[in-house]
């Protein structure tokens, strides 16, 4: 249906950290790779008690005092540069850089809350996540070459991965704390480009015409069936608030919305109805949006890159 909501997130950042590191498994390996640097415990602290962290190079921001390196963020640029002309799609630099800094602040503000949420991390645990990589990768070798061709060095390695898991950690916490249930209804409807059409469809109804019959003609494979849906996932606002607005068994008056004129009929109302799949990942997709808008309002962040 082109009016229930398509997961159309904003542009996905094209670092190949987001998904070479944020996609950990549970499983183990028993590789005897060893890191390349020495692994850090952070501990829970306060947005407010942060420190800036000690680095060995330059910054390109700064979040609650916590560093965003440089050479982190250059490495991002690039791959972001190589998604774009892979993809045919042309931004400019000042865009490009803009995107790659708000990635990497977001998944910052992410492992900040980690750690205020308790969430630690030790040698093993980011020894383990390191050998998964290599598996993944094809070997040790294969990982330290995929870091020299994307920028890494060592450090800025280091800061990805470990930030990256407890963005992972934060990430599923907020996800997790959105409702399986929600006040939904179940509709059918009625579409058509002609206004006209719809005046005279109503009319019909009003004089007893079966709305299920008519509904039938014009969508022959679903009837016009909406399915269950909650406030907020209909692309179409104006049938939304319509259907929200019926008893079941009632129908709506001619509705005009972008791409038609609808007449909308409730079937059922349930005040807690199961989500479907997709109707959850678009309010996980919301909570966590509405996640960073709020974080990132109450954050200090200084970007130290022109």
């Amino acid at each position: 249906m082109v009016y229930r909501w398509r997961n159309l997130t904003r542009v996905a950042l094209a670092l190949a950290c987001i998904v070479f590191f944020a996609g950990c498994s549970t499983q183990t390996t028993q590789s005897t790779t060893k890191l390349p640097f020495k692994a850090v415990t952070p501990s829970p602290t306060s947005i407010n008690t942060l420190v800036p962290t000690a680095t060995l190079g330059p910054l390109a921001a700064r979040v609650n005092g916590e560093g965003i390196l440089l050479s982190e963020f250059e490495a991002g640029l690039k791959q972001y540069q190589a998604a774009q002309d892979e993809a045919g799609i042309k931004s400019s630099p000042g865009d490009q850089q803009k995107v790659v800094l708000d990635d990497l602040v977001d998944q910052l503000l992410m492992a900040q809350a980690a750690r205020e949420g308790g969430y630690k991390i030790d040698d093993t645990a980011i020894q383990t996540r390191l050998d998964q990589l290599v598996n993944q990768a094809g070997g040790a070798a294969a990982l330290t070459d995929w870091q020299n061709k994307n920028g890494y060095t060592d450090e800025s390695f280091r800061a990805a991965l470990v930030r990256s898991m407890a963005m992972a950690w934060e990430r599923d916490q907020i996800l997790a704390s959105v409702p399986v249930m929600a006040d939904q209804v179940h509709a059918r409807q009625i579409m058509v480009t002609s206004e006209t059409r719809a005046n005279q469809i109503y009319q019909e109804l009003q004089s007893g015409a079966d709305f299920a019959t008519i509904a039938k003609q014009y969508d022959p494979l679903t009837g016009g069936d909406l399915g269950w849906f909650p406030r907020g996932y209909l692309t179409q606002v104006e049938v939304e608030d319509a259907a929200f607005s019926l008893e079941p068994g009632k129908f709506s008056q001619v509705i005009h919305s972008k791409i038609g004129f609808h007449i909308i009929q409730v079937i059922e109302h349930d005040l807690k109805h199961p989500l479907s799949p997709d109707a959850l990942q678009k309010a996980q997709h919301q909570a966590l949006l509405d996640w960073l808008k709020n974080r990132r309002a109450q954050a200090q962040i200084e970007i130290l890159v022109k």
